[in-house]
């Protein structure tokens, strides 16, 4: 999260932006309880599912597993995101660092299992006979996977403070460099996995497309829906957060104070749209499948 309540740039002082916050205050929080419920839902059923009916044998259901942990560790820093935007920051600098810290962990990991998904469907689809699955790359992935967004999510938070400003507190960057090497590095983490997934989806398309397969028309439309919301969801947020970079800079184009405040109000529509991803994965990696479905009929039977 990369707040500018407490902005310092000259045009900031001059350019009055309460509207803009107040909308925030009040749309932000709501949207961020929605997502909260929704995921938890969404994520808790597949927990469940996968232990009480799914075995842990195959490669995919413990990525989805992994995926769904990822979720929920995000998903638990939401509620902090909300009050932060209604009463300011007031859980302490340890919890300043903790809540950055859940939330770019499960950032982090939730793109990168999102990537070896893709890599292993890909793999399934386009060389069904190779036995990649003993690849003892695949096997410990999500080891590998954990260490390096926890790895991450910790230089973040390490780099994390509260700070004051006019008698508010902030959970922000304790410098303007640590804020764009964030903004740099996620940037670049985004163009990585899309290349990655772009790749994986077009010759699975390929793929799909050339067999006589009655069902290949519903799964080329699952394959194309997951890769546009994968872009749609992540593309929009990631420029945004560019561009907000460059008003940093003080650029001409951004100074004009209309173009600031457009550009602040895009950044929380972005914001929304990007981290509804927690209660979308376990929809379309999971629920959506015929076993999962089968198994969430069977436990809505047994609450009834």
């Amino acid at each position: 999260m990369t707040e500018d309540y407490t902005s310092t740039e000259p045009e900031d002082q001059l350019c009055r932006k309460e509207e803009v916050v107040k909308v925030g205050s009040i749309v932000v929080p709501v949207f961020f309880a929605l997502l909260v419920v929704f995921s938890c839902i969404g994520n808790l059923l597949v927990l469940v599912i996968l232990v009480l009916y799914e075995k842990f044998r195959s490669l995919i259901n413990i990525l989805i597993l992994n995926l769904a942990v990822s979720d929920l560790l995000f998903t638990f820093s939401l509620p902090f995101w909300a009050s932060y935007f209604i009463w300011g920051w007031t859980f302490g600098e340890a919890g300043c660092k903790a809540v950055k810290f859940l939330f770019y962990v499960g950032f982090c990991s939730s793109v990168l299992f999102l990537t070896v998904m893709t890599v292993q469907r890909y793999m399934a689809v386009v060389h069904p006979l190779s036995d990649w699955e003993r690849c003892r790359s695949f096997s410990v992935a999500p080891f590998i996977i954990w260490i390096l967004s926890g790895t991450a999510a910790l230089l973040v938070s390490l780099h994390s403070q509260v700070l004051e400003h006019e008698g508010n507190l902030y959970c922000e960057f304790d410098s303007v460099q640590a804020k764009h090497a964030t903004v740099y590095l996620q940037n670049v983490f985004f163009l990585i996995a899309f290349c990655i997934m772009g790749f994986c989806q077009v010759r699975m398309f390929q793929t799909i497309a050339q067999s006589r397969s009655k069902r290949r028309h519903k799964t080329i439309k699952l394959i194309f829906c997951i890769g546009l919301i994968f872009f749609i969801g992540w593309a929009p947020y990631n420029i945004v957060m560019f561009l907000r970079i460059l008003q940093d800079y003080g650029l001409s184009s951004f100074i004009d104070c209309n173009a600031s405040i457009r550009l602040d109000y895009a950044f929380y529509a972005c914001r929304l749209l990007a981290f509804s991803h927690c209660c979308l994965n376990p929809v379309f990696y999971a629920l959506i499948g015929k076993k999962f479905q089968k198994h969430l009929q069977t436990i809505l039977k047994k609450m009834c």
